[in-house]
C-alpha cells in the first residue's frame, strides 16, 4: 500500500510527457545515422507454394537501387528466428518456400525510400502456387493436441464426466473469437549500423536483451558485439515482444553495403511480418446445483497456428482457476494452417478464453434464474481450485460490489428484452476480469550525488505504460527526493538487463530492483555513519537511518547533511549496481537474464500461493430494435491490483484496456479470405477500432488492496487485466437487451438481424 508520506501511490504526471508531445522523444526510426540507405520489403501475394523465378531487371533499372536480397543470394546467411514459444516458425529468405501470405521474399535497398519502394514494385516474381488452408475447417488444416513439457500439464481435478452427468443444471455451448492484429501507431522499423565487427540495431522492442541475443545468434556474432537501442516504443501490445525475421536481413543488407540501412515497413506488411492474436474456438460445459454451486467444469480450446509452429496461448490455465469447482477437465488443441505464426497480444490467453468462460457463466445464471453477479459470489473462492493453494489476495467480489454500486446494477430488470428507451433495447452485462501476477529478475545501476540528484539506468522498456515515471517514483520515494531530481535512463542494451516488458511484470520487476538499489545506497551511507565518531548516529542501528534530499535522518529527528554523509563512502557520487532475483525464481534465471531469456516467477506456477489481479467489468449496451445497431454508452470497471505505483498512468492503462475490450467485442476482426488464406482488411481504414464516439462514459475504480504475499512491494501489474472479460460483458449485455446469445465475436449487425 502507498505510504502517506511517500510518493508511491500518489498521482504523478509522466516525466517524459513533455518530450513526447513536443517531438523530443526519440523513437527507433528517429535515431540519426550517417548516410543511411533505405530498405523496402517485397512480400508474397500467395499463402502456400514456392518462388519459381525472380526477374530483377526492371527493379535494377530504377535510379538509386543499391542491392536486392533474395533467397538466391543470401540463403543460409542467418539462423532463422524461433517462434514466441522458442519452437519452430516460418522462414523468409532462407529458401524458395512460401509459408504464408505476406512473407518476406525480397528486400530492396536504395538511396531513397521512394526509390526502394518503386523498385520493389517492379520486381517480377513467379510462383508455384499450392492450395492453402486458411483456418479452422479448411481442407488441409491439421489438428493435434498441443504438446506440453514435463513441468506443465492441462489443469485437471476430480471426475468431470461423472459430475457433469449427474449435474441438475447444465450448460453445453461453443464460442469463437477471431484473428486480431495489434496495429500500434508506431510501425515495425529497423535501422542497422555496423562499426567494424560491432552492430547497433535501432528497433522498437519489448525485449532489449532478447533482441540483442536473438540477433547475435541469427548472425553468428558474439553478443558483446551487438547493441540494441529502443528509448521509446510507440505502442506494442505484444507485437514487439519477440524477434522477427526482418532484423537480421536489414543487418545483412547494411553489412553488404558497408553503410547504415533503415527499414520502415508499411502498415499492411505489419499484418504478416509480425505476430497477431490467433482465432480460437471453445467448448464449455458447466454443471451446477440448483442453488448455483459449480460441480463440473470442462473447457476445451482450439487455436490456429502456422504450419511449422506449435505455439499456443492455452488459457485454460486461467479459466480452470477462476471459480470454486471440485471437478475440472481442460484440453487445448492447435490447428496448423498456411498462416504466419501468431504470438503475444494483450492478455494473450485470457482475452479469448475468459470470453468463453464468462459467457458460459452468464448462460448458467439465466438457466438458474440467478443474478449473474450473485452466481459469481456463490462460486468465489480464496483457494486455487486446482491445487489448493491460497490466492495471495483475491478482492474479486469487492470489485463487483463497488462497480455494481457505481453502475446502478440494482436497477436491472433480469428478464431479457425487458428494458427499453424508445427504439433502443437496453442491456446490462457483467464479467470477471483477471490476470496472473508475474515478476522477473532485473538489474540496475543507480548513482546519487552529494547534492541529492539521482540517476538510475536499466535496459527497461517504455511501451507507453509510463515506465520512466514509475521507476522515478520508486527511486524518489525510497531516497526521499523530489521526482524532478531523479533521472531515468532506459532503452539501451548497454545498460543492466530487465525482463521482457510483457506478462504485466514490468512495474513489479523494475520497481523492485530500483528499490533494492536505493536500499543498497542507504545501507552504505548508514553503515559508515554509525561507525564514525563524528556523527549524531554513532553506535545506532543502521537500519534506523533514512536517506532524504536533505541528508541522513535518524531516530529523534537527528540529521546530517547528505554531502557530509556521502563523503565517508565516496569522493563524489555514490554508485551501485544491483541485481534482484525474486523469491521462487528458477535456478539460473538471473544468469539467463543477461542472455536474453525471459524467465519470471509466474502467478499460476508458484509453490506457495496463486497470484492474480482481479476485476469486474460492467457495461450497458443499447441495440436498436429495427436496425440492430449496437452501442455501448456506459462502462464501469473496477480492479484490485495490489500496490498502484502511479494512479494517474494506472487509470490510463485500465481505461485503455477496457476500451480494447469493447473493441474486441464489437469491432475488431482481421478478415481472412478462406480461398487464398490472405488478410483482407490489412489497414486502419478497414480494420475497425473504436473511436471516442463509440465509448460514451468509461469509469475506472481502483479498489484498494494490500497484498504482502505477491511480492515485497505488493505490485501485481495492470497492463493487461483491463481488457479481460470486457468482450464477454458486452456479449452478455447484448443477450440481456435482445434475448439473442451471440457466441462468436465480433458482435455486428448481421449477427443480430
Amino acid at each position: 500500500m502507498a505510504d502517506d508520506t511517500g510518493l508511491i501511490g500518489k498521482p504523478a504526471v509522466r516525466i517524459d510527457g513533455v518530450a513526447k508531445v513536443t517531438g523530443e522523444a526519440r523513437y527507433a526510426s528517429d535515431e540519426p545515422v550517417p548516410n543511411p540507405a533505405f530498405a523496402f520489403l517485397v512480400t508474397s501475394p500467395i499463402a502456400s507454394g514456392r518462388v519459381r523465378s525472380i526477374d530483377q531487371t526492371a527493379a535494377r533499372a530504377v535510379p538509386g537501387v543499391l542491392d536486392i536480397l533474395t533467397h538466391e543470394n543470401v540463403a543460409g546467411e542467418i539462423t532463422p528466428p524461433k517462434a514466441p514459444d522458442q519452437g519452430k516458425t516460418t522462414t523468409t529468405l532462407e529458401s524458395d518456400k512460401v509459408w504464408h501470405d505476406g512473407q518476406i521474399v525480397a528486400v530492396v535497398v536504395a538511396e531513397t525510400f521512394e526509390g526502394a519502394r518503386e523498385a520493389a514494385h517492379r520486381i517480377n516474381i513467379a510462383y508455384d502456387v499450392q492450395p492453402p488452408a486458411a483456418s479452422f475447417d479448411s481442407p488441409g488444416a491439421q489438428e493435434e493436441p498441443r504438446k506440453l513439457g514435463p513441468e506443465k500439464k492441462d489443469p485437471v481435478k476430480g471426475d468431470f464426466a461423472t459430475a457433469f452427468a449427474a449435474a441438475p443444471v447444465k450448460i453445453d455451448a461453443r464460442y469463437a473469437t477471431p484473428t486480431q492484429h495489434h496495429n500500434p501507431i508506431e510501425l515495425f522499423t529497423t535501422t542497422c549500423v555496423w562499426d567494424g565487427p560491432k552492430l547497433t540495431v535501432y528497433e522498437p522492442t519489448q525485449t532489449m536483451y532478447g533482441l540483442k541475443a536473438g540477433v547475435a545468434k541469427q548472425l553468428g556474432l558474439d553478443p558483446a558485439n551487438v547493441r540494441t537501442v529502443s528509448r521509446y516504443v510507440g505502442g506494442a501490445f505484444g507485437s514487439k515482444g519477440m524477434l522477427t525475421s526482418r532484423t537480421a536481413w536489414i543487418a545483412i543488407a547494411a553489412r553488404r553495403l558497408k553503410r547504415p540501412v533503415k527499414l520502415v515497413a508499411t502498415r499492411d506488411q505489419g499484418f504478416t511480418i509480425a505476430t497477431y492474436r490467433a482465432e480460437t474456438r471453445h467448448h464449455l460445459q458447466l454443471g451446477a446445483t440448483p442453488d448455483g454451486r459449480l460441480t463440473a467444469l470442462r473447457h476445451e480450446g482450439w487455436e490456429v497456428t502456422s504450419r511449422p509452429s506449435g505455439y499456443n496461448v492455452g488459457g485454460t490455465d486461467t479459466t480452470a482457476r477462476m471459480y470454486a469447482c471440485p471437478n475440472v477437465a481442460t484440453k487445448v488443441n492447435i490447428v496448423h494452417a498456411d498462416r504466419n505464426t501468431p504470438g503475444f497480444m494483450r492478455a494473450p490467453p485470457d482475452t479469448p478464453y475468459m470470453f468463453a468462460l464468462e459467457s458460459a457463466m452468464d448462460e448458467l445464471s439465466y438457466a438458474l434464474n440467478l443474478d449473474p453477479i450473485e452466481l459469481r459470489r456463490i462460486n468465489d473462492t480464496q483457494t486455487d481450485p486446482i491445487d489448493g493453494k491460497p490466492f495471495s489476495s483475491r478482492s474479486l467480489m469487492k470489485c463487483f460490489d463497488q462497480a455494481a454500486a457505481r453502475f446502478g446494477w440494482a436497477k436491472r430488470n433480469p428478464k431479457p428484452g425487458s428494458m427499453r428507451d424508445g427504439d433502443w433495447l437496453i442491456g446490462y452485462g457483467c464479467a470477471t476480469a483477471c490476470y496472473p501476477s508475474n515478476i522477473g529478475p532485473a538489474a540496475a545501476r543507480l548513482s546519487l550525488t552529494p547534492r541529492g540528484k539521482a540517476v538510475i539506468q536499466l535496459a527497461a522498456h517504455e511501451i507507453g505504460t509510463g515506465a520512466y515515471t514509475t521507476i522515478a517514483i520508486t527511486v524518489a520515494d525510497r531516497l526521499g527526493l523530489k521526482l524532478e531530481d531523479v533521472k531515468v535512463v532506459l532503452g539501451d542494451s548497454d545498460l543492466p538487463p530487465v525482463p521482457v516488458a510483457g506478462g504485466s511484470n514490468n512495474a513489479a520487476s523494475t520497481a523492485h530492483v530500483a528499490a533494492k538499489a536505493c536500499e543498497e545506497i542507504r545501507a552504505k551511507l548508514a553503515a559508515a555513519a554509525v561507525a564514525a565518531n563524528d556523527t549524531p548516529f554513532a553506535g545506532l542501528d543502521p537500519a534506523t537511518l533514512k536517506v532524504t534530499a536533505a541528508g541522513l535522518v535518524g531516530p529523534g529527528g537527528k540529521r546530517e547533511p547528505l554531502d557530509k554523509a556521502m563523503a565517508r563512502v565516496s569522493g563524489g557520487p555514490l554508485e551501485v549496481h544491483v541485481e534482484n532475483a525474486p523469491e521462487g525464481l528458477k535456478p539460473g534465471a538471473l544468469a539467463g537474464l543477461y542472455q536474453g531469456q525471459a524467465d519470471m516467477v509466474r502467478g499460476t506456477a508458484r509453490k506457495d500461493v496463486t497470484a492474480f489481479a482481479f476485476g469486474a467489468q460492467l457495461v450497458e449496451v443499447r441495440v436498436h430494435a429495427r436496425t440492430c445497431e449496437v452501442r455501448a454508452p456506459r462502462v464501469v470497471s473496477a480492479f484490485a491490483a495490489g500496490t498502484i505505483v502511479n494512479p494517474l498512468t494506472a487509470y490510463s492503462q485500465f481505461m485503455g484496456g477496457a476500451t480494447w475490450g469493447l473493441s474486441s467485442a464489437l469491432h475488431e476482426a482481421t478478415e481472412v479470405d478462406p480461398r487464398t488464406a490472405r488478410y483482407v482488411n490489412d489497414n486502419l481504414a478497414d480494420y475497425l477500432v473504436p473511436v471516442n464516439a463509440d465509448v460514451g462514459s468509461l469509469e475506472v475504480i481502483m479498489v484498494p488492496e494490500e497484498d504482502n504475499r505477491v511480492n515485497p512491494m505488493g505490485i501485481k501489474g495492470i497492463g493487461e487485466i483491463g481488457i479481460v472479460g470486457m468482450n464477454a460483458a458486452v456479449a452478455n449485455a447484448v443477450y440481456h437487451a435482445t434475448g439473442r446469445r451471440i457466441r462468436e465475436l465480433p458482435i455486428r449487425i448481421e449477427k443480430l438481424l
